[in-house]
């Protein structure tokens, strides 16, 4: 779990660094992104009484990644990856969680989150928990979207040539085939996953 977190934190370090090589000293409202993708993430869920929802698990976790991405780069203000990942570790606490109310709990972690301006790493853990989540499908669903927006920077994002869509199909769904396909417990699983998506990309555009 340490190695993997100090792996995650690398790679946000690198994706921020790309996007802003002085991101540490523009200090960010990291903090306001959580507390919205939060909201987004009880929409997911569901909460309206007065009509019929299902949760919407899939995006549930798919939000989740994103509030991770944003509760490292907050983190990330405190130290280098191998120092920040030791505190990290402490605060999630590897003990087995029991499922609570997701509703509730997530509310706890937006109060938290907006009283402190700072990322509530155990109330996340339980987040996880209710929502079914293991460390393990965290770090493989972060470290394929982390890679994903990395190439997406590196293939022209930021000046609007980069095309989501190959073959009729968004990156997305090419990530997800490709995620599935590889052993997420290699030392170099997103180098894996960057050199098949640049591969399929190169297939893609010349189909």
């Amino acid at each position: 779990m340490k190695q993997q977190l100090q792996v995650m934190l690398t790679l946000q370090d690198e994706i921020n660094t790309v996007v802003n090589e002085n991101w540490r000293e523009q200090n960010f409202a990291w903090y306001r992104a959580i507390w919205v993708e939060s909201a987004e993430l009880l929409d997911h869920y569901g909460w309206k009484w007065w009509k019929k929802q299902l949760p919407e698990m899939d995006q549930v976790k798919l939000e989740l990644v994103d509030i991770w991405h944003f509760g490292l780069s907050l983190e990330l203000q405190k130290g280098s990856p191998q120092k920040v990942a030791e505190i990290m570790l402490k605060e999630f606490d590897g003990s087995e969680r029991s499922a609570g109310d997701f509703r509730e709990n997530l509310e706890s972690f937006t109060l938290s989150t907006l009283a402190t301006k700072q990322f509530d790493v155990a109330g996340f853990a339980q987040l996880l928990a209710d929502a079914g989540m293991s460390f393990a499908e965290l770090y493989q669903r972060y470290v394929g979207k982390n890679v994903l927006n990395r190439f997406r920077q590196d293939n022209g994002y930021k000046d609007g040539s980069y095309v989501k869509t190959w073959a009729g199909r968004e990156d997305n769904e090419h990530l997800a085939e490709i995620a599935g396909l590889l052993d997420s417990s290699t030392a170099d699983y997103s180098d894996q996953v960057y050199m098949a998506l640049q591969e399929r990309y190169r297939e893609m555009a010349l189909t």
